[in-house]
């Protein structure tokens, strides 16, 4: 007689098991839900509090990316103000996207939407007007990321409330660009100003810079010798890079005028070679007996000096 073999019926200890596993992370979801449902109050604020530590943490991974680009970049073929600007343009769009996500999921801040839109012809005029200036100076920036008048670095030289001032372009906001002057001081312009006015770019074609500061003498004094010790002086300037020459310019009303153009390598070497130029000049010229003439004036006085006026004779009277 043949035995037939029994199957083994299944053991309900594993099916138990992962069913208890099922309901727990079943009941931790719905916690966690609970917690940001936003149709209550307090869930709609842990709902906010999430959606700005996702905006943080998307903030945080646009900068660090911009930052691994720039630092696989040592040639600086892409233009760093180009960079910083779409950097800020990025973050600005993304709070923008968030915001405008948590309102449509928050059942009341959608209702609160749907009403303000229904006055939406109202409102786009009014926050027209009051962001006039703000979207103007976004608009001047994108042009100026588009158009590339000057880039990161550039030395600029524009009309400010001080007069003509010189700086080096060091960011360009949505808003603002700000530009560094010699003495560390801050340029601070919107870009709807910046973009309207007329500029002087001295680094974009070329680095280097011509200087020609003038060179006065007297009529008596030799052109011939004074125009060479001051080519003599700006051949030995080790901040020279190429001498033009150093013709005349003008004859004065006591003077002789001379231009002293020379080449240097860049705009920030240029204003100490021609300040050292012009003090090397003129103490060779003193050495030299070669005059720099200045204004002055002679007083001529009519008459004898000192001489007492006679009071004219009392009459006789007898």
């Amino acid at each position: 007689m043949m035995a037939l073999e029994a199957n083994p019926s299944p053991s309900p200890t594993g099916s138990s098991t992962a069913g208890s596993e099922s309901a727990t992370a079943s009941h931790w979801l719905a916690e966690i839900t609970q917690y940001l449902d936003p149709t209550h109050f307090w869930g709609a604020v842990g709902l906010g509090v999430a959606f700005l530590l996702a905006g943080m943490i998307l903030s945080w991974i646009i900068r660090r990316t911009i930052r691994i680009v720039i630092e696989h970049d040592p040639g600086e073929r892409i233009d760093r103000m180009t960079i910083s600007f779409l950097q800020h343009l990025g973050t600005f769009f993304m709070w923008i996207v968030l915001a405008l996500i948590f309102s449509h999921i928050v059942p009341s801040l959608n209702k609160l939407t749907t009403s303000l839109l229904a006055g939406v012809s109202i409102v786009s005029v009014v926050v027209g007007f009051a962001a006039q200036s703000t979207l103007g100076n976004l608009v001047s920036g994108i042009s100026l990321v588009i158009y590339k008048p000057f880039r990161r670095g550039d030395r600029l030289q524009l009309n400010t409330p001080t007069g003509l001032e010189t700086g080096i372009v060091e960011e360009l906001s949505l808003g603002y660009t700000v530009l560094r002057t010699f003495d560390n001081r801050r340029i601070v312009l919107s870009n709807g100003t910046i973009a309207n006015q007329v500029m002087i770019n001295l680094t974009s074609v070329e680095a280097r810079v011509m200087i020609s500061p003038t060179i006065s003498i007297g009529y008596d004094s030799d052109i011939d010798k004074a125009r060479a010790l001051a080519l003599e002086l700006a051949n030995a300037h080790p901040d020279v890079v190429e001498v033009v020459g150093c013709p005349v310019v003008n004859l004065g009303a006591s003077s002789v005028d001379m231009s002293l153009r020379a080449w240097c390598a860049d705009a920030a070497t240029a204003a100490g070679a021609e300040h050292d130029l012009l003090e090397q000049v003129k103490k060779r010229f003193d050495e030299a007996g070669i005059e720099i003439p200045y204004a002055y004036q002679n007083v001529v006085i009519s008459g004898a000096a000192g001489e007492e006026e006679t009071p004219p004779s009392a009459p006789n009277h007898r």
